[in-house]
């Protein structure tokens, strides 16, 4: 089953004749909660992404652990949310989105309550792995959305459920250090643990199940490449830096990503019910949408690794404020604040102008925040500042991504065309962790009896995030105008059409 790609508004195909009518909208009470709903799931997901972040440095004396066991704590996370996303996307758009949604929320649950009850570094390493593959709920509460939602509701909506990843980044590092600070850090755990319960019984109570699906067969092969071909990336990337960029280790597991991705590939371009569509995949509108989500999660990510870092800097750096932990989370709040309240402001703009407009305006945002950030570094204000200025662009960059992914990729696609949407901003996320931690272990000098990045380096970081948002923005301008997408999305909708014509004869 399929449905016409989302046309811009005033393109050629908004005024064609309505398409008919799906299944029966969810009506009165639970339409009202499920943007709701589903929205709250994504940012109880998206703080268990950065829940570990203010403690990493507490986290060797806690467990008896050595610190590269401790960065493990957040390397696995990033590694089974990039494996996970795509695969339980398509997963969702054959078997159920709200089946795998419920699935996924559970796995979080299980791996909150692993890691609340052990102080083994081992065992929390494993508990973190199953909070990580519950980063899908984002792509899967998108889908949803696309199927249950009235076109007057959607744009707003899907912008909203997609900004939770910043939006729960932002109140999760705050958060987290309150608790490492005054609690016991395994009381953020538990914590965890009854959100996602809770999460759980709000999904089974509001949200209903979507009768559309994805036919054919699950590719096996082709998620085992595509599992292997990312965690091979991921890891070269991630600890790169720890065991040499030219190291055995590091080369060998680029040269593996290489091989097994042009493998994997073939493979996928044979066979008649792929893990990822890349004829649809390799689609200016959709190749170029997930370049862009690269960059964006680049240019994002910076923002949200170096701002506490950089005002808990101690006073004898000459930049530092030697703010406490909490502080330097409450620092991303604002920015947190400003991309709920931003998110239906993308939406309209989206709505009237178009979503490559809305991506375009965010990139451009972005730029401006980093260089508000790059002559403003020696007060807590003026960064906060720069901070949410950042922070506004990446909530207009995540409300029109998934617009842009919807409008030129058919409806029984959209929870694995999302999914590979978000895993490209987590792939943006990895490399700009593996260039921050590059660039601040590097561009060092001794203040106050300690080794710390000097204020260079800082703002180094700020221009090549800066250049990441431009190039975003580059990206953004290649993409195909209305008209073009329009056409794109027929064509894919015949594509999948004859497809799924194909696997019912057989």
């Amino acid at each position: 089953m399929s449905a016409a790609a989302i046309p811009e508004p005033g393109s050629a195909s908004s005024s064609a004749p309505a398409p008919a009518p799906g299944p029966e909208p969810v009506q009165g009470r639970r339409r009202r909660f499920l943007v709701a709903v589903l929205a709250f799931c994504g940012v109880v997901v998206a703080v268990m992404q950065t829940l570990v972040v203010p403690l990493l440095p507490h986290v060797p004396a806690l467990t008896g652990s050595t610190p590269a066991a401790a960065s493990w704590l957040v390397t696995i996370t990033l590694l089974t949310g990039a494996v996970f996303t795509p695969v339980l996307g398509r997963v969702g758009d054959m078997y159920g989105k709200r089946r795998v949604l419920v699935a996924s929320l559970g796995v979080l649950v299980a791996g909150s309550v692993l890691c609340a009850v052990s102080s083994h570094i081992g065992v929390l390493i494993a508990g973190r792995a199953l909070q990580g593959a519950a980063l899908a709920v984002v792509p899967l509460g998108i889908s949803i959305m696309r199927d249950e939602l009235p076109p007057a509701r959607l744009l707003s909506s899907v912008a909203l459920m997609s900004s939770t990843l910043g939006i729960g980044a932002a109140v999760g590092l705050p958060v987290a250090a309150l608790v490492v600070q005054n609690f016991d850090w395994h009381t953020m755990f538990w914590a965890s643990a009854v959100l996602g319960i809770v999460d759980i019984v709000l999904v089974l109570c509001c949200v209903p199940e979507s009768p559309l699906r994805s036919r054919g067969r699950f590719d096996v092969i082709g998620t085992l490449g595509l599992s292997a071909t990312l965690v091979s990336l991921l890891l070269a990337v991630t600890q790169g830096a720890d065991w040499g960029w030219t190291s055995v280790r590091t080369i060998g597991l680029l040269v593996a990503a290489l091989t097994i991705g042009l493998l994997w590939g073939a493979y996928e371009l044979r066979t008649t019910s792929p893990m990822v569509d890349l004829r649809v995949s390799a689609r200016p509108a959709v190749l170029l949408t997930n370049i862009a989500a690269l960059l964006i999660g680049f240019a994002f990510y910076a923002n949200s690794l170096v701002t506490a870092q950089m005002v808990q800097e101690p006073t004898s750096t000459g930049y530092g404020i030697g703010a406490s932990i909490v502080v330097g989370g409450l620092c991303l709040l604002p920015g947190g604040l400003a991309m709920v309240a931003l998110s239906p402001v993308s939406a309209r703009i989206s709505a009237k102008y178009g979503p490559r407009t809305a991506l375009a305006l965010a990139a451009a945002v972005m730029a401006v925040g980093y260089v508000v950030r790059f002559f403003t570094s020696h007060s807590l204000w003026p960064i906060i500042g720069g901070a949410t200025v950042v922070a506004a662009g990446t909530a207009i960059a995540y409300s029109a991504l998934p617009a842009l992914v919807m409008r030129a990729v058919p409806a029984g696609e959209t929870g694995a065309a999302n999914g590979l949407n978000t895993l490209m901003r987590s792939v943006g996320q990895a490399f700009c962790s593996a260039v921050v931690a590059a660039v601040l272990a590097n561009i060092t000098f001794q203040a106050g009896g300690r080794t710390a990045p000097t204020l260079h380096a800082y703002l180094l970081v700020f221009l090549i995030a800066a250049g990441a948002a431009l190039l975003a923005l580059a990206v953004t301008l290649c993409l195909p105008g209305r008209a073009a997408a329009a056409g794109a999305g027929t064509v894919g909708k015949e594509q999948t059409a004859s497809r799924t014509f194909a696997e019912e004869g057989a």
